[in-house]
């Protein structure tokens, strides 16, 4: 997915609000965004915005002397998301297609990113998760929810990569795949952080933290940009990535930079721009579970909204 000219109000947004979080001071603030202003520039559209962030939280790090500012706020997350991981397991088992609620649930902790947006209660935001997941799970009221594909594709896979996105997230990615292992036992499950923080996506210790570890193999991506940005990840990355007999993305990060790649991928994330909605055909807030087929090229016609340009 290209960059868009109203994805760069939400780069300078991004630019103010971690560097707020890592407590620079108002000048330091301004400094930020003028160098920031003197990068975009000679950027180029034609690159998907987790590439271009790459600019933009390095300009942070570097005028800040903070390579980690969401850490606190990344460790409450996972926290808080392990204090309802009981009560998501029983919804799981207790379900007539635990495989479903499961893939839901993960797709409903997909709110927590603080790349979207950081000023929200992240206590509110975790019960309006199971609040918002009651509701749309009672009426599977679903823009694109490719669940048959999802569940076909599980049963014939050895190997299933695992593209993580943001910490506390982890934990709902850890019931699915637990859930995956309980259904398909003897599938080897890799899970794919990235290699070294960046807002609040999760790192090798957010994962452990979660207890996915428990569950399937961790390893780094070597992608240091919100989102698994192939032409930085590691060559080992990228075998696993060529070899996985499925490939499950979670994050509207991993769709910027993946939703064109030449090989079949699943996509799960709720929409959180105007810009991702139209392209995958929902409304903003909306639970996406989407299958991109091996060759296939953006989003097929049957999704998009009408007027809607790649």
């Amino acid at each position: 997915m290209r960059t868009f000219l109203d994805c760069i109000p939400c780069f300078y947004r991004q630019a103010l609000d971690a560097s707020r979080l890592a407590g620079a001071t108002e000048e330091n603030q301004k400094l930020i965004l003028d160098e920031l202003a003197s990068v975009l520039p000679g950027i180029e559209m034609a690159s998907p915005p987790p590439e271009i962030a790459i600019s933009i939280y390095s300009i942070v790090n570097r005028v800040t002397g903070h390579t980690d500012p969401y850490k606190e706020l990344k460790n409450k997350g996972t926290d808080l998301a392990l204090e309802i991981y009981g009560r998501m397991k029983d919804m799981v088992s207790s379900s007539a297609d635990p495989l479903k609620i499961a893939a839901e649930l993960a797709i409903a902790g997909n709110i927590i990113d603080y790349g979207a947006q950081y000023s929200f209660s992240l206590e509110e935001e975790i019960e309006k998760i199971l609040a918002d997941f009651s509701q749309s799970s009672s009426n599977g009221n679903y823009a694109v929810f490719d669940f048959d594909d999802f569940k076909k594709q599980l049963g014939r896979s050895e190997s299933i990569l695992y593209l993580a996105d943001n910490a506390g997230e982890t934990v709902f990615d850890r019931i699915l795949i637990e859930t995956i292992n309980d259904i398909y036992g003897g599938r080897k499950v890799i899970y794919a952080v990235k290699e070294k923080p960046v807002i609040n996506d999760a790192v090798t210790g957010d994962a452990v933290r979660a207890g996915v570890d428990s569950c399937a193999e961790i390893v780094s991506s070597g992608s240091y940009a919100p989102g698994t940005l192939l032409s930085v990840c590691s060559p080992e990355f990228l075998k696993i990535f060529e070899k996985a007999d499925m490939v499950i993305s979670k994050g509207q990060g991993n769709f910027e930079v993946l939703s064109d790649v030449k090989r079949s991928v699943f996509f799960m994330f709720r929409a959180k721009c105007a810009i991702v909605a139209r392209d995958i055909g929902c409304r903003i807030g909306d639970a996406v579970l989407f299958y991109k087929k091996t060759g296939q090229e953006g989003v097929p016609e049957k999704y998009m909204r009408q007027g809607s340009k790649k």
